[in-house]
């Protein structure tokens, strides 16, 4: 009964209009002041005591890291280096434009800096070469979305924070299914441009291929730097970030000097935005998740699903179906922030694997910022190819429906998710 009025309550404030963060803020205070009797002294310090964890701190920085990134000329070095790669297949920049987003998210951590870095370099280029709008929408709308998938990811970090999971293990589980869902994309691309006889480029020589990547070796290398620092041991997640931040800054200020120093302050400054939002959002999902442990309410699901004979197959396909409903209204670090404290007990208790299950809360992400009515990835891309949501949905969904077909075997396949950190953690 309690639940029941906390959701129905959360839901009625969003409805409104209402900000997530806020509304998740005064569905708690609402309640304890009405229902219960804890003392409101714990909330306070569970304020302060819920974003204390060290790991927290690895967000900012990964934000930080990604700005100067996406301001510092990265994204079109690595186009160039993807084109001369695989540009001469069928549909060859557009198959550069998966394989830039994958690389571009091993150093932004950000899906929609995925899709703003790599999206307005290579969609004027796509255009211009004669393929169609929808085309070019269609990739970087859902390959942008890799940005949380591959590592570094600040959705991984989010859900190590909530469920107390190995951050380090989240991110090298990443690594398979972020190269086998930018496989998945890229052979869907190029399935669509063969058909229709997209352009291809000319074929580059051995020689172009050493100079594209020569140039884009300085912003590839942070990806040895973040992956190769945490399993080696040299520093934690959170010190990865934090390197991860200043190696950005030295990139592109004195190694690319594509950031002009007079632009320094706005890019801090769209950073410390970002970053207070998003903790201002954990900070309020910290305390919705106090709430619904000290009304039982995760152990309550847990009971009552294994009394229905729920068992793991069953109970991931209702995770599937309830995260991705939970996409077509709510961002993904929310969704994150307030469903995974209260569907993690109840994994656990039927033997499903935590770094498994962080993965598929993970991928749902990446689907839900594809899809309307507020899919992220969708209006960031609107912005940059200046269509509607509508045409942009129907341009996605060769994309997304190769996304969806990856998350039924992400789901029953655990080895995808847990072959690489067995392998290393041993």
């Amino acid at each position: 009964m309690n639940a029941s009025i906390i959701f129905i309550l959360l839901i009625l404030l969003m409805l409104t209009g209402m900000p997530i963060s806020i509304s998740l803020g005064l569905t708690v205070l609402t309640f304890l002041f009405t229902m219960t009797q804890v003392p409101i002294e714990s909330v306070a310090l569970k304020l302060f005591t819920g974003i204390e964890k060290f790991e927290i701190m690895a967000i900012p920085f990964f934000i930080l890291a990604g700005n100067f990134l996406t301001h510092g000329g990265v994204a079109r070095r690595m186009i160039r280096f993807a084109s001369s790669m695989i540009g001469h297949w069928h549909g060859g920049l557009g198959l550069a434009g998966v394989m830039a987003c994958a690389l571009f998210a091993a150093v932004s951590g950000s899906s929609p800096a995925t899709v703003v870095a790599i999206g307005s370099v290579i969609l004027p280029a796509m255009v211009k070469q004669g393929f169609p709008n929808k085309f070019g929408a269609g990739i970087l709308t859902t390959s942008g979305s890799l940005g949380i998938l591959i590592p570094p990811s600040i959705a991984m970090v989010m859900y190590s924070v909530s469920t107390n999971t190995s951050v380090g293990a989240m991110f090298i589980a990443g690594v398979v299914p972020g190269l086998m869902l930018a496989a998945a994309l890229g052979f869907t691309t190029w399935f669509i441009a063969r058909k229709n006889s997209y352009p291809r480029l000319p074929k580059a020589s051995w020689g172009e291929r050493w100079t594209a990547f020569r140039e884009s070796v300085w912003g590839l290398l942070l990806i040895v730097v973040v992956m190769g620092g945490i399993y080696s041991g040299v520093f934690t997640p959170t010190e990865a970030a934090a390197m991860a931040a200043v190696y950005a800054f030295i990139v592109a200020v004195f190694i690319y000097k594509d950031l002009p120093l007079k632009r320094l302050p706005k890019v801090l400054l769209d950073s410390a935005s970002m970053s207070a939002m998003l903790l201002y959002i954990i900070t309020n999902a910290v305390l919705f998740s106090f709430l619904m442990t000290s009304e039982g309410v995760p152990q309550a699901m847990a009971d009552w699903m294994i009394n229905q004979g729920f068992g793991p197959v069953a109970f991931l396909l209702v995770v599937n179906v309830l995260l991705l409903l939970a996409g077509n209204v709510m961002e993904p670090s929310s969704i994150i922030l307030i469903l995974a404290p209260i569907l993690f007990p109840v994994a656990v208790k039927l033997g499903i694997d935590p770094i498994h299950f962080g993965i598929l809360i993970v991928v749902n992400m990446e689907v839900g910022m594809c899809h309307p009515p507020v899919g992220l990835n969708l209006y960031v891309a609107s912005g940059i190819t200046k269509m509607g949501i509508s045409e942009l949905t129907v341009a996605v969904m060769p994309w997304l429906l190769t996304m969806l077909g990856f998350l039924l075997l992400v789901t029953y396949v655990p080895a995808i998710s847990l072959w690489l950190p067995n392998l290393l953690m041993k």
